[in-house]
């Protein structure tokens, strides 16, 4: 079995992030970067399968810029992926969800496989909308949002479940397919010292961004207008109170009179 399992380098959670002087985009300036959450389990997902399924390989794939985008491809490799892959992202260049389903689309044309599995969205932009569209552009079946994920070599067919408003629903997709997981049956793994050694003498191959084909977007592409940190908070007021009675009674005046949340 091949699965290629795309990933996306994020802001370290604890990241500060603030905008530059502009206000036109992001100071990445001495941010660490790491995988999304969701393609943590996605990456777990993938080694699962390929243990199960003897004879399988993984290949991590990102698309991005070259720093951010081999840490986090060196750390895929430590965790126990096979191959890694970077589609390269023109100096200066800040794709949209179109550009990036293009580049995915070229990486899956070079790099063929049974499965291809994303985490259902990354936790920087939290759109959601590349598993569906990078099999709609495929054209390949897929879904969003999956768990319980596995596969039968036998008939070929992936299996896995997904919550909607009517409940919790079964699906069967045939391979290849395009897979947006929502958790994997384990929870990520951490990789070994030893692998991370390893990791760091392990190829990455690479599709340069002159391969990528130009294509004009309809309507240009689609870019932030501005970044703007939310207004500072103006602090908190204390209620004293002997009550629990008296507490109620005083906040929701307080709320009313000062904050102005009741009529």
């Amino acid at each position: 079995m091949r699965i290629v399992v795309f990933v996306k380098p994020v802001p370290e959670a604890e990241t500060r992030l603030r905008p530059t002087a502009d206000g036109t985009r992001l100071d990445t300036d001495g941010v660490k970067w790491v995988l999304s959450g969701y393609d943590e389990s996605a990456v777990e997902q993938a080694l699962l399968l390929k243990e199960a399924n003897a004879g399988s390989e993984v290949r991590a794939v990102t698309f991005g810029p070259t720093p951010r985008s081999e840490e986090v491809l060196r750390a895929c490799l430590a965790l126990g992926c096979t191959s890694a892959g970077l589609v390269e992202i023109a100096a200066g260049e800040e794709p949209d969800i179109r550009q990036t389903v293009r580049a995915l689309q070229h990486a899956a044309g070079r790099w063929p496989a049974d499965l291809y599995l994303l985490g259902q969205q990354s936790l920087d932009t939290e759109e959601g909308l590349l598993p569906v569209a990078l099999a709609a552009a495929l054209g390949l079946p897929g879904a969003n949002g999956a768990v319980e994920l596995s596969f039968d070599s036998a008939s070929g067919v992936l299996s896995f479940e997904r919550a909607s408003e009517q409940g919790i629903e079964e699906w069967r997709l045939p391979s290849p397919s395009v897979i947006g997981l929502k958790q994997a049956k384990n929870d990520p793994r951490s990789a070994k010292l030893q692998n991370i050694l390893k990791s760091r003498k392990m190829p990455i191959d690479r599709i340069p961004s002159s391969e990528l084909p130009t294509v004009t977007e309809p309507g240009g592409a689609v870019r932030p207008l501005r970044f703007d940190l939310p207004p500072p908070r103006t602090g908190a007021k204390l209620i004293e109170y002997t009550s629990p009675e008296e507490a109620a009674e005083k906040l929701v005046r307080t709320l009313r009179e000062e904050a102005r949340v009741f009529p």
